[in-house]
């Protein structure tokens, strides 16, 4: 039997990681803790005499040099305005991304906090006012390497992914591949009917995980997924339960949100659309990323039968929610 390739990460063991630090100048302690990162590595560093750091290992392949220090800038302008997001370090060279044999790595002060509650009124105001002032900051200038939420990006090119590499079950292969082709549509018609929405740099990826919560508020951490798109992407994450539900804690978000940043109301719109879009990339990452031993040891309920039903049943409720009206902003 043929031996599989050895995987990219399997080279990053605890020496290299320590190494790598060591090698911008600092003195590790030996301690060294895996944090919950499957797109990149992340690690919690010993520092001799000081607080820990957290370093972060960019996956091979995923983005380029331009795209990630993109992002490193984007964090760091919007602390500079005294935002609340946790950027990369720079050291006194004005770099903040590095190399150690042949991974790219960054490196980020360790900051601490929780799981927010958004059951709270209050609560979702105040992420509604730090997402303002951070889309506020986002529309003053545009990306130039970082990518675009489009249909294309998201939804055609991970079904495609997913259906000519054979993920899909063969028995259920042509209802997927029918139902996703009518989704696309409906998403491409809900999107043509919001030509004048204007985009904006975004965090990209804004759910409870990328939120940490401490007694002086929310700070937004993980601007990886950071893109060019419509404001509501920022938002949608942030809501969960029924349509009544969701109506309460939009407006919530809206009340804070709109103290420092104008929005669109036409934007409620996408919310499902977005929704679907995020189903569909969901799944082609977790196929594009299957020969990563982390992926298949930690996503055990990937690729089996069972998913892909729950994933049509998943689907087909999104092609309901598609034609009701949108949320209402009270």
């Amino acid at each position: 039997m043929q031996a599989q390739p050895k995987h990219f990460y399997e080279d990053l063991i605890p020496d290299t990681i320590l190494n790598a630090v060591e090698s911008l100048g600092l003195y590790t302690d030996g301690t060294l803790l895996a944090l919950n990162s499957y797109e990149n590595r992340v690690y919690q560093v010993g520092i001799e005499e000081d607080a820990p750091i957290i370093v972060k290992f960019y996956r091979e392949g995923r983005w380029d040099d331009d795209t990630i220090l993109e992002e490193h800038a984007f964090t760091l302008e919007l602390a500079e305005h005294e935002i609340p997001v946790v950027p990369p370090v720079v050291d006194n060279n004005g770099i903040s991304l590095h190399r150690y044999e042949q991974f790219r790595f960054a490196l980020y002060p360790r900051r601490g906090g929780h799981w927010p509650d958004l059951d709270g009124s209050e609560n979702r105001k105040w992420l509604g006012r730090f997402l303002g002032r951070i889309h506020g900051l986002g529309a003053s200038k545009p990306f130039k390497h970082r990518p675009e939420l489009t249909i294309e990006r998201l939804g055609v090119e991970s079904c495609q992914y997913l259906l000519e590499n054979g993920f899909i079950p063969v028995d259920i292969e042509e209802a997927y591949s029918t139902l996703t082709r009518d989704l696309l549509e409906q998403i491409k018609t809900i999107f043509g009917r919001a030509v004048n929405i204007r985009t904006i740099r975004l965090h990209g990826d804004v759910h409870p995980g990328n939120i940490l919560w401490t007694d002086q508020g929310p700070h937004f951490v993980d601007f990886d997924d950071a893109c060019t798109g419509p404001a509501i992407q920022d938002l949608w994450m942030l809501l969960s339960g029924d349509r009544n539900e969701m109506s309460v804690q939009i407006s919530d978000i809206l009340a804070g949100y709109t103290c420092f940043n104008e929005f669109d109301s036409s934007e409620l719109n996408l919310i499902e659309a977005l929704r679907t879009l995020r189903l569909l990339h969901y799944s082609a990452w977790l196929a594009r990323r299957w020969d990563d031993p982390a992926f298949p040891h930690n996503f055990p309920w990937f690729n089996t039968h069972r998913y892909w039903e729950e994933q049509i049943l998943s689907l087909r409720e999104q092609a309901a929610l598609l034609n009701e009206p949108p949320l209402v902003w009270k």
